[in-house]
Formats: structure tokens, C-alpha cells, sequence
């Protein structure tokens, strides 16, 4: 896989080279009738957060949702929402960089490796998994090498 390298503002999307979707353009519970697939959730996470769009990406959580971050588990969207305002806040700053280093899909289950750099700190390296179900990411884990500048 060739890695792409993503220079991004709030403004652009983080899954390049795939279908802009916004929470307005489809329901992720049903698009045509059909329940989303795990690319379809994933392109949308990456297109909504690479925007800092809180409430498009709160949208692919349900109130039973899990994340699993090196800081402790995050039990339920508002526990997941707090941690995206935190981050949002961080990747808004000037000065953000984001490449994206691997994208895995395979059944209910997807995977990317990525690494970053924010005014803040070094992400030498991210890894997210996620686990959708009925459009929904119903399970995430978080693990990186973050070094703060």
C-alpha cells in the first residue's frame, strides 16, 4: 500500500481519495435500505473528523458504545464525546499534520495505523480498531506513541 501523506486544515478530509459523505447525505443506519458496511462507517468517521465535525462523528456511536484508550475505557457516547472535544481542540490548532499509514476493512472490523503532529504533541504513531455493527461502531481501541513537544 502507498502511503499517502495528508497535510489537513479543519476543513479537509483525513480518507482521501473516497466518497465525501456528511451525516446530511446518508443515514448510516440505512443507505437505500441497506445497513452501512464497516467502509461505509469508517469513510465517514475519517471524512467527519478530518472536518472537526463533533456531531457527525458522534453519529457513528451509540449510547452502548465502547472505547478503549490507553487513559481508561469510555463507556457511552457522552464519555465519547468529551474525548473528541478534547482532541478536536488539539487537532485544530495551526500547524497539524496527519498521515495516514495504513487502512484495513474486513467484515465488521476495521483498522488504520496512522501518525500525526499537532502544536502540542508527536503522535510517532496511532492505531485505531473499530468493530461496527448495524452502522454503528459498537467497540474502538485506541493505542499510540504520543510525545509531547
Amino acid at each position: 500500500m502507498t502511503i499517502r501523506k495528508v497535510e489537513i486544515a479543519r476543513k479537509r478530509t483525513l480518507a482521501k481519495n473516497s466518497e465525501e459523505m456528511t451525516t446530511t447525505d446518508m443515514n448510516l443506519e440505512q443507505k437505500n435500505g441497506v445497513t452501512a458496511t464497516t467502509q461505509d462507517v469508517l469513510t465517514h468517521h475519517l471524512n467527519c473528523f478530518g472536518k472537526g465535525d463533533l456531531a457527525g462523528t458522534m453519529a457513528d456511536y451509540t449510547a452502548e458504545s465502547r472505547f478503549f484508550t490507553p487513559d481508561g475505557l469510555l463507556h457511552g457516547s457522552e464519555a465519547i464525546r468529551r474525548f473528541f472535544v478534547r482532541l478536536f481542540e488539539e487537532f485544530a490548532k495551526p500547524g497539524m499534520s496527519f498521515e495516514m499509514l495504513k487502512q484495513e476493512v474486513d467484515g465488521d472490523t476495521a483498522y488504520i495505523a496512522w501518525k500525526a503532529e499537532t502544536a502540542d504533541n508527536r503522535f510517532e504513531l496511532g492505531s485505531d480498531t473499530f468493530i461496527v455493527r448495524n452502522g454503528k461502531i459498537v467497540t474502538q481501541t485506541f493505542a499510540g506513541k504520543i510525545s509531547p513537544k
